[in-house]
């Protein structure tokens, strides 16, 4: 018999498959090794019933490879404001890696209760940018507007080691009881803790805890798909429709990061991403 399920969680070569509310562990077929694919958490996919075996993945809504999940609605962007420090770099390269595959980004600030008064004021500055460009921001302790937010959707923490995903889990659901651990003083980041992806089922929501990383690459990205993931660039019109928003003249995006109507920190970043994708692209055309 087959039947249909979504896998929550790969340990090894061992798949768990949520069938109808039951949790089945299953192998999968050689041939997706053949294929070059292979089954992430968030897939839906096939099973056969009599041997406990998976046999065709489902066509996906979108893909992540870091964290390594599929077919999500949310990501909430955990982003520590201190401990480790903020990196409006990192935040800004995860809402273009977001949005670029077709999934809706939430910046949720952890460690806020670290900041001096001043500090604090510069971190509400930065929240009032985000939001203004049509991105949710929250913080760790608005754990009534996460749920709202999660409700019935398939959604995934991401961010920093360190940053305060499992600790979000655990005040999520106090049944959890994920490990967390404070992080290294001596190196400025957290210490894994997750090690292996997982789905959660959390209220009414679905919700992946992922590895935390220090590193994200862009790759197989257009410059289109990297202009289209600075929503605010949209509202700002160039002479040129192919315009990169780097050296051309008239350019509408630069004018207004001039102007100071688009975060100089923001257009900076852009620039670094643009940067990288024609790196990529340079080698992709090469090979």
């Amino acid at each position: 018999m087959i039947t249909q399920g979504q896998i929550i969680k790969i340990i090894s070569n061992q798949f768990t498959v949520l069938v109808n509310g039951k949790e089945v562990v299953c192998s999968a077929r050689g041939k997706f090794r053949n294929d070059k694919i292979s089954p992430v958490v968030g897939d839906k996919v096939k099973i056969a019933w009599e041997n406990k075996q998976i046999t065709e993945i489902m066509p996906r809504q979108n893909y992540f490879e870091r964290p390594l999940v599929a077919n999500v609605d949310v990501a909430v962007l955990v982003t520590s404001v201190k401990k480790p420090d903020l990196s409006l770099f990192l935040l800004d390269k995860l809402i273009s890696n977001v949005l670029i595959n077709k999934c809706v980004p939430i910046i949720c600030f952890s460690k806020l209760d670290l900041l001096s008064g001043k500090e604090g004021k510069e971190i509400k500055k930065i929240q009032k940018y985000y939001q203004s460009i049509g991105i949710k921001v929250i913080t760790n302790n608005d754990l009534r507007k996460i749920k709202k937010y999660l409700k019935n959707k398939v959604a995934f923490l991401t961010g920093q080691t360190g940053a305060g995903k499992s600790t979000l889990l655990n005040k999520l659901d106090k049944n959890l009881n994920l490990e967390t651990k404070p992080i290294s003083e001596a190196l400025n980041r957290g210490v894994h803790t997750t090690r292996h992806v997982e789905l959660f089922k959390v209220a009414h929501s679905y919700i992946v805890d992922t590895p935390g990383f220090s590193a994200l690459d862009f790759k197989n990205v257009t410059i289109n798909d990297l202009k289209m993931s600075f929503p605010e660039f949209a509202k700002y019109q160039c002479k040129f429709p192919d315009c990169s928003h780097h050296l051309e003249k008239d350019c509408g995006v630069r004018n207004a990061v001039l102007a100071g109507k688009i975060a100089k920190t923001r257009y900076e970043n852009y620039l670094k991403f643009l940067g990288e994708v024609n790196e990529n692209n340079r080698k992709l055309f090469k090979k």
